[in-house]
């Protein structure tokens, strides 16, 4: 009796493989006539017995599979030609996985096209769904990791991108790259030229000179930093901070990290604890002139102007050519005037008072003018037009205001 058992297992296996190596066949003539519905149909029959499959035909198996379904459904296809190539290494032969891997290679760079695509579409929520299958398909590309998290963030699935921000933080992604830099002898202007190939052949042509190589910066705090985002957006504050706090333990110095801390207490409306931050960065950086311009604007908001001031011209110490900050300075000085003008409106009785008081006020205006008109001179805005007509015409300088009247007005569409 056991004989006549094993007889029949035998024989059934023997009436499986040949079902196998026919339906295969099917698969085969179907894909080369380009009938591909047929093709998965018949490929559809087979998925029951993959995992059983004889040897010697699941490499062909699967590298049927994979161009049955092709772009028609990218992750299975993918899935097919990545076990093919896993099954090949095992056994020590290499038939099919040389014609598997370029075709593998345009189903990623289809499917990364196509999320580039849908992204300068504004279509984010497609766009991060292809970004990541990129990743899934090729996760030697962890950058399109970091776009499916951006996309989705963009797209507000906080929850999507969140899952993807800590997949991130779980490979340990830096997203350092080196970039390859030479100058235009035309433009005279320094370019990232892709690859040290591309680079040196420039520079070799005659085109570029002054090749150098340098390193991205990190993007492990702007992480953090969207992490933290994505939890203010999700009404949980308390995570967003802790999340920061928590990356800062293992790099205190890292300036970046500090100044995203720092953003998200603006966001929270914390200017307090923004102050704080931006005085411990000055204590890292302090050659730094915008972070003693944070520190004038967060003073300047508490209405203390004195101390706004100096650090406004701390800034402008470190970088002259820093508009804003001379423009913060002028309207910081001019908001002293607020004292006086109340004072004044309590004196319209008293000449003598008044006249004094007003005097006062040319002097507020005298000082904050300098810094007004190197502000309008760095970079012209509405902003530097009025409170230069403010000031001209408080100081009864009717030329200067004259000269600058239909200016503003054009700038402001009268």
């Amino acid at each position: 009796m056991k004989k006549q058992l094993l007889a029949l297992t035998i024989g059934f296996a023997s009436i499986a493989t040949f079902a196998q190596k026919d339906e295969l066949k099917v698969v085969e003539k179907a894909i080369k006539k380009g009938e591909f519905k047929e093709a998965k149909a018949a490929i559809l029959s087979l998925e029951a017995s993959e995992d059983t499959m004889d040897a010697k035909y699941k490499a062909k198996y699967l590298f049927l599979k994979g161009e049955a379904y092709g772009k028609s459904n990218v992750s299975k296809s993918a899935d097919a030609y990545n076990k093919l190539i896993a099954f090949e290494n095992e056994t020590g032969k290499q038939k099919y996985s040389k014609l598997a891997k370029p075709k593998l290679g345009e189903l990623v760079q289809f499917v990364s096209n196509s999320a580039i695509e849908e992204y300068n579409n504004k279509d984010y929520n497609s766009a991060a769904k292809n970004f990541y299958l990129t990743y899934k398909l090729s996760p030697i590309d962890t950058s399109f990791l970091f776009n499916a998290a951006l996309s989705s963030s963009i797209a507000e699935d906080y929850e999507t991108s969140l899952k993807y921000y800590k997949e991130l933080q779980d490979i340990n992604y830096t997203g350092i790259v080196t970039k390859y830099l030479a100058v235009n002898k035309e433009t005279g202007e320094e370019e990232d030229l892709g690859t040290k190939t591309n680079r040196d052949a420039m520079v070799k042509f005659g085109k570029y000179t002054n090749p150098t190589t340098s390193a991205s910066e990190s993007k492990q705090a702007e992480i953090i930093k969207n992490i933290g985002y994505i939890y203010v957006n999700q009404g949980k504050p308390e995570l967003a901070i802790a999340a920061l706090e928590e990356a800062r333990k293992s790099n205190p110095k890292d300036i970046n990290l500090l100044l995203n801390q720092a953003q998200m207490y603006i966001k929270l409306e914390k200017m307090d604890k923004f102050g704080e931050l931006m005085e411990e960065a000055v204590e890292i950086d302090p050659t730094n002139p915008n972070l003693f311009f944070n520190l004038g604007v967060v003073n300047a908001g508490e209405n203390k102007i004195e101390e706004a001031i100096g650090f406004y011209k701390k800034a402008i110490e470190l970088d002259p050519e820093y508009g804003d900050a001379y423009l913060n300075l002028g309207v910081t000085i001019l908001n002293k005037r607020v004292d006086v003008v109340n004072e004044m409106n309590e004196n319209l009785s008293n000449d003598k008072k008044y006249f004094e008081l007003e005097g006062q006020l040319k002097v507020i205006c005298k000082e904050a003018l300098p810094f007004i008109i190197e502000a309008d001179r760095i970079k012209r805005t509405e902003g530097t037009l009025g409170s230069l007509l403010n000031i001209y015409d408080t100081l009864e300088m009717e030329a200067e205001a004259d000269a600058l009247r239909p200016i503003y007005k054009e700038m402001r569409g009268q």
